[in-house]
This record gives structure tokens, sequence and C-alpha cells, in this order.
């Protein structure tokens, strides 16, 4: 839940991928058995090959890990793929992923709308710009800037893309960021998009987490791999440095130095014409950050918020987004709130705020967005958005309009199209069962239809309806139903349940081709749960949920589990199970804590072990969320909610299909495989596939999207609409 503006802000919260949209460091980090403290004592996440025979399954690429994967692979493959129907499905998915009937999602710089596309033809991807007058038309005239296939082939790479910031304000450069396969390390580069070439000798950063932004044409930040110990614990950036052009890298001046156990440094420049400032930011973990004005003569003064807080500097304002109550000059804001004040008085000393959005039991804020003059607030009432715009008067207050022409129904979302020069925006409204819509507006005036996606399936005869399940705490925990208007409840309807429950992400509706064509068109009943440790009513919906509270998530996944079952929807043995990443760690802990619920799970890119999940890649910097298990105190909780060790061999499981990437440089493939390899080992029925590139989302191209799809919907459809459930 942040602010949507061109001005700098909170670090980035660099937040797990949900669904299918979800190395550098391939250090895997393997402790010796006899690993210890500095006072000697054996850290509780120290293991040895007798404690955890699977350990050699965390050597990413190790030719033995990898022989494992590739045998588990051809299993699996061989299964499904024999199914008449597999190749049918992944033509069908594929069909989707790679139709032209998709919106070509646009941002404006200067007089251009930049996009990034992919279909069959360009598996890789264009990055292509055109104009307003062109965007309108259905089939608009697109300038090529950048083929990333050609560029592939040119330099026998895996490039996939990850991003330009364009340099105001001739938008004549760019800095290109591109990963190999799909990971979360990247490499920068200049472009020249007046000559469409990499710029010799330009700006260039080597492949590792971090990035760079632009200050003018001849100096950017540049917050990267160093060498040697310039790393924090969790392998991103620990030192950001200003670069100057036409000097080696080693060259470049240090602006901050964090700390070790920091999660990430990085430096920013707000370019917005009349307030342009520089700014540092430490993020100590999630939702967890300061952020520095960087002075011209260097030195820094710290934006004094809480570190709670999300902080966004927007022209002359400081938007202030409280996760937890704060108490200044004698007054106490709510956890929740969205605060506003004056940059400049804030930074003198001055504590006087207007509060723009404060929340209830029933709202919480979804986003903001500042235009020009006005800034729009996406309210979430019981898991619906409301937009509202808010506009400062003259007597120094703000008052609250909803906005025109934003519908009553359907998931919305609105960000300023470019804040600082206008009060544009864009929305886009879809749910379930309706085709994603854009509309380009001016705050005041309706707003213009610019495209809608076709329908990709039918539609036809099904229905959303939103329900209430009470978890074991009496908590109203609030879940979506896309069924059939006729639905028979019998308790004979094969039923998909998908969650995610972490790092404050919110699932709203939206429409899915893919679960529609796969799922919802075969006859199966698709449910979404809001459980706790999501955004869905703010703060407090994340917060009920961490650490030693993280078993409530699961709880209300249960909770949800059983009302669709008390109601007739389904019964357990035509209920499956979908999640990823921290989903991945949820559908672990259903599998484990409540295997009598469900006959199948579909467990993908997943956090599974979590003695170790901190010693792996990026999991140190999760630790705000799960806790530490080197901590004694930690474990004791940890530990109820490790899947990894809470597997019983005499236990009935649900069947489970566990899927990740070896290229993934967040979630450490090692989670998946030592599970799978565990439950195996105990005569489960559990099958896995790896997909050898593909990141943190599991595939790096359509293809390999389309062909993971079809595995999970394969497996689903068997277990569910077969004659294989418990």
């Amino acid at each position: 839940m942040t602010g949507t503006f061109p001005a700098v802000g909170s670090a980035p919260r660099m937040m797990f991928g949900c669904f299918f949209l979800f190395l550098a460091q391939w250090t895997v980090m393997v402790p010796s058995g006899n690993a210890q403290d500095g006072d000697g004592s054996r850290k509780i996440s120290d293991v040895t090959p007798e404690e955890d025979p699977f350990l050699w399954l965390e050597d990413v690429t190790g030719e033995r890990a990898l022989e494992w994967v590739r045998e588990h692979n051809r299993k699996t493959q061989q299964h499904f793929e024999s199914k008449p129907e597999f190749e049918q499905l992944r033509q069908s998915l594929l069909e989707v992923l790679d139709s032209d009937d998709r919106i070509p999602f646009v941002s404006k710089h200067g007089d251009y709308y930049y996009n990034f596309w992919r279909d069959k033809q360009h598996v890789r991807g264009i990055w292509r710009r055109t104009t307003l007058e062109q965007y309108r038309q259905d089939d608009p005239e697109w300038e090529l800037l950048l083929d990333l296939d050609a560029l592939a082939a040119e330099e026998n790479e895996n490039w996939v893309w990850d991003g330009a910031k364009l340099l105001r304000p001739d938008y004549d450069r760019a800095l290109i960021d591109l990963s190999r396969g799909g990971a979360d390390a990247t490499v920068t580069r200049e472009f020249d998009l007046t000559s469409k070439q990499f710029v010799p000798d330009g700006f260039a950063r080597p492949e590792a987490k971090g990035g760079m932004d632009w200050i003018d044409r001849d100096r950017v930040f540049v917050y990267t791999d160093f060498g040697p110990g310039s790393l924090t614990q969790s392998g991103y950036p620990r030192i950001a440095k200003l670069w100057r052009r036409g000097t080696p890298l080693s060259e470049a001046e240090v602006v901050y130095e964090g700390r070790p156990e920091d999660m990430y440094i990085a430096a920013y420049h707000d370019d917005s014409p009349g307030f342009e400032r520089d700014f540092v930011s430490r993020t100590l973990a999630f939702y967890n950050d300061e952020l520095y004005l960087l002075k011209p003569d260097g030195g820094l003064q710290k934006i004094d918020a809480p570190n709670s807080a999300n902080k966004g500097v927007f022209r002359q304002h400081l938007f202030l987004e409280l996760r937890e109550p704060w108490n200044v000059d004698q007054h106490t804001y709510p956890a929740g709130a969205l605060l506003v004040t004056d940059f400049a008085a804030f930074m003198d000393g001055q504590r006087e705020f207007r509060v723009l959005f404060e929340p209830t039991d029933r709202t919480s804020l979804a986003s903001y967005s500042p235009t020009l003059h006005h800034v729009l607030l996406n309210v979430m009432e019981d898991v619906k958005n409301r937009i509202y715009v808010a506009t400062p008067t003259d007597q120094g207050d703000w008052q609250h309009q909803p906005l025109i022409g934003a519908p009553d129904i359907g998931t919305v979302t609105v960000r300023a199209v470019d804040g600082d020069e206008s009060d544009e925006y864009w929305m886009t409204v879809t749910d379930f069962l309706t085709p994603t819509t854009l509309y380009l507006g001016t705050v005041g005036q309706q707003p213009e239809q610019l495209k809608q996606l076709p329908e990709m399936f039918d539609a036809s005869g099904l229905e959303v309806s939103q329900h209430f399940a009470t978890s074991r705490d009496g908590t109203r925990v609030p879940y979506f139903m896309v069924a059939p208007v006729d639905l028979k409840l019998d308790g004979q309807n094969p039923t998909l349940l998908y969650g995610y429950g972490g790092f404050e992400i919110s699932l709203t509706p939206s429409y899915s081709a893919t679960v529609g064509r796969a799922w919802l068109s075969a006859g199966g009943v698709y449910v979404v749960a809001n459980i706790r440790g999501g955004g869905e009513y703010g703060p407090r919906w994340h917060q009920a949920a961490l650490k030693q509270n993280r078993l409530r998530a699961y709880e209300d996944f249960a909770a949800v589990a059983e009302d669709l079952i008390r109601r007739g929807v389904t019964s357990p043995q035509k209920l499956g199970i979908q999640g990823g990443s921290n989903g991945g760690l949820l559908v672990g802990n259903m599998i484990t804590h409540y295997p009598d619920l469900f006959a199948c799970a579909v467990c993908q890119v997943p956090l599974l072990d979590m003695r170790r999940y901190h010693l792996l890649l990026a999991g140190a910097s999760w630790m705000a969320e799960y806790g530490n298990p080197d901590s004694p105190g930690e474990w004791e909780f940890i530990k109820t909610y490790s899947p990894y060790h809470n597997v019983d061999p005499n236990r009935h499981y649900p069947a489970v299909l566990f899927l990740t990437s070896t290229r993934d440089d967040r979630v450490h493939p090692g989670h998946a495989r030592k599970m799978m390899a565990l439950m195996e080992s105990q005569g489960h029925d559990v099958w896995y596939y790896e997909n050898i590139e593909g990141g943190h989302g599991g595939a790096a191209n359509n293809q390999q999207r389309a062909y993971m799809m079809a595995l999970a919907y394969s497996f689903l459809k068997e277990r569910l609409f077969g004659d294989s459930g418990k």
C-alpha cells in the first residue's frame, strides 16, 4: 500500500509477486555443521547433512542437484504431457498470453507514451512508443525503440526486460535494466533514444541487485555490488554513490553507506520542475525505512517521521502514510491514516498536518496518487474500491469529492499520467468476469474510454459473489467466489481456493483469461480469500498476522475452506488450493496443518524451510515479516509454521505439485526441492517441476508461463474433476 507518483518516496518495497505474475548472487549460503556464533554457540539455523539429509539440494547449480531436478522434471512432464488435453490447454493459455488483444498500458514521458510488449512474434519483447493521437486508435502506429529478441540473439544472452528510466527534460536518453533469465539481479545500460542504440562508453552497471537513477546528463546515482563487503546480509546494495560520466565506477563518490544488517540502500533524484531534490533511502526491513534529503554540500537531513510510515515527497507536499499510531505535538494520528504537510516547513521543524484519509473498521487506503492540483485517493471498503479527489483550499484545508465517472462496482485503480505537469489520470476498471477497461481522464471531467479487453472466455452463466467466513478468533474474513448462477450446493463442485496473506498485499477481483479458460470454462468454482497478512483492511490486517501471529493467516484460510464446505459449495474431495511465493508458504502450512480439508495443492516458488530461509538469497530481508530463526524465542513460534519441519510420515496429505525456478534469486529453489524430496521419501503423493530459467515469476517468457500454467491446471483437473480425490 504505497503512494504512486513520479517523485521520491520510501525505498522500494521489493514485494513478492502474486500468482504467476510473480542470479547475480549465486552464492548459496550453506554453513558447515560446526558453524558457530562469535561466542562459540551453535546457531539454530546451523544444520548438518545428518540433521537435514536434503541439504545438498540447496546447491542451486550443482550438477548433483540439477540431475535430481531433471529426473523429477522428466517424471512430471511424461505424466502430464501424455494426456491428450494437455497440449490443447497449453496452446489455449499461450494464445491468451501471446494475444494482441491486450491493453498496451503506457507511461507518458514528454510527448510520447511508452510501452513494453510481448507476443508470439516478440517472445522477449519490444520497447516502443507512440503519440496520444495514435494511442487512441484501435491499432496504433508504434515507433520501435529496442527489440529484446534481436539483442538477445546478437549478444547470445537470455535478456529479460526490467524497466527503463528516461532523462528529463529532453527524454533522449534512458537507463535500461535487463536481467538474465528473469532474475532479480540486473544490469543497467545507457540507451540513446535518437539513434536507438546503447551508448558506447555510456553509463553501464554490471550485473547485481541494485540500480541507477539519473541526476542530470552527466551524473547518476548508483547503488549496486561494488565488491566485497558492499552488499547487505540480504544481498542488496549497502552503499549508494554518485557517478560522473567519463570516470570509472571505482571512482564514484560515496553519498551514503549503510550497515550490513540493513536491507537496502539507494539514492534518488526528484526531477519535478521547480522542486529538484536528491534523496537517500535506508531500508532496514520491510515497512521500516529512513528517508534523507541530500543537501548540495553532501550533508544529509533526515525526514523526521516514523520509520514505519511510507514517506512521499511530491512538489511542495510531504505525504505520510502511517502504519502505526503517531503522537506528535499532543495529537495522535491513527494507523492507516494519510497525512499531508508542506515539505519545506516540515524540514524547518513545523508539525502541522492535514488528514487526507482516516480508516474505519471497514475501510483502508489502497493507494494515493497526486496530480498537479489534487490527490486521487483510492479507498478500499470491504475489498471494494471507492475513488475520491482531495483538493487543497485557500484556507489550507482539503475538500473531498467522489471522482467523476468512477464506477460503483469492480476493482478500480487510478494513477496520475504526469502528476507534476497536469491533472490527467489513468483509470482501469475490472473484475473476475468483466474484461479490463482503460480510461483517460482529467479531474473534474468525465473520463474517456480508451481501451477495453475483448472477452477471452465465455462468462455467460457465471456470477461473482462476496462472502465472509469466521476465523478461529471470531474475525470476519472476506472472500470472493466465481461460480455458475445455478450452482448446486451439493458439495460436488471442483473448487480452486487461492490466497496470499502477506506483506500487506491485497487480492482484489481482476479479469484473468487464463483462469477463465483453464478453470471456469471447465466448470470449476474459483475462490480468492482475503486473509490477514494482506492489506485489504490496511496495516492492522497485515500486522495481525506477523511473526508470532502468523498462524492467524492460516486459520483464516482454513475458515474460508470450511465455510465453502459448510455452504455445500464443495467438499474436501473436491477442494484444491494454490499459492505462490509467500502464498507458497501458505499452501505448505495448509498441507501440513489442515490436510483433511483439501484433495490437492499447487505450491509455487515457495518458502518452506523456515529454519534456514534467512540464509538463502534474499531471505534475510523478510525477518520483519516472519521473525529471526536464530533467536531461540522466535524459533519457537517460527517452527510452528515451517512446513519442512512439520511433515509427518504417518499422516495422509493432499497431493501436491511443487513448481519453482532454478533462476529464482529471491526465493531459493531449495525450499521446493527439499520439501519435495522429504515428502517423496515418506511416500506421499507429490510432483515436481523446476524451470531452469524464469526468476521469481517462475518463467522467462510466455511459452514457459503457458507450460507451467498448463501443468498446474492439468494437475488440479486430474485430482478434482477425476476419480483421484481422497
